[in-house]
């Protein structure tokens, strides 16, 4: 089982275990003592669908655009029976729970970095499950494949066909990656890192698919093109979580 998965059960056990030991304790109470005023805690299911936003180094601005996630989560719980929790996670490669995140996000405009230890680190979290999905917003091209050729130096960084699973997993998109903006008036490319035979990194270059996901004021983009965004985020989603 992959340790991020394993590390789901393991914290659904914790979950389960924490709520018939308070069962046990009311019971205890109630034959012992007064009844306590019973107040309802907030549930949260640790399957539930989260995206996190990657905080990267290098100077690029790794917040851009506040509004995609929780419309690319609300699309997700719209249009599936997936358990979404609503929030957006921001995580750092060395942060204890990075790998409590099968789904990192990275995306804005120029330089993203890691440091020797941070791609270590991130190496491992992607051979053990994880994927990291980076969006370029325009003008993080060259450090992105600067630092994915750092990263894997043995792998190759390819293009991937448009009859690849990625591509028709819940969504068909039979010409590959969907053109959201134009940036360079360049055809939108979909790059990866393979291992095993699974997609773990995922670059989409002319495309951007993030500011498709954002308020519709906020680019302004048209209903289909903002529907095309969302439904290839999908499909991103849907590829991490199943393969």
């Amino acid at each position: 089982m992959p340790r991020i998965r394993l590390l789901s059960a393991i914290f659904l056990i914790i979950l389960i275990s924490s709520a018939v030991a308070q069962d046990n304790l009311e019971d205890i109470l109630a034959r012992t003592g007064p009844a306590l005023p019973r107040t309802e805690a907030p549930r949260i299911d640790p399957s539930a669908v989260t995206i996190a936003r990657l905080h990267y180094g290098g100077g690029g601005d790794w917040y851009w655009g506040s509004s995609a996630i929780p419309n690319m989560l609300k699309f997700i719980k719209d249009n599936s029976n997936f358990p979404v929790h609503p929030e957006e996670k921001i995580v750092q490669i060395m942060d204890d729970n990075l790998f409590l995140y099968p789904f990192l996000f990275a995306t804005g405009h120029g330089v993203i970095k890691f440091t020797d230890e941070e791609r270590e680190r991130l190496r491992s979290y992607l051979n053990h499950g994880g994927f990291l999905f980076i969006n370029d917003s325009y003008g993080m091209d060259k450090s992105v494949r600067q630092e994915v050729a750092r990263l894997f130096p043995e792998r190759e960084f390819v293009e991937l066909p448009f009859d690849h699973d990625l591509y028709h997993c819940y969504f068909d998109f039979a010409s590959g990656p969907p053109k959201i903006h134009e940036h360079d008036n360049q055809p939108p490319q979909g790059r990866a890192v393979i291992i095993d035979g699974r997609v773990v990194l995922y670059y989409l270059y002319e495309a951007d698919i993030g500011d498709g996901w954002e308020d519709p004021q906020v680019h302004e983009d048209p209903p289909e093109k903002r529907q095309q965004a969302l439904r290839m985020g999908m499909n991103l989603l849907v590829y991490a979580m199943t393969h």
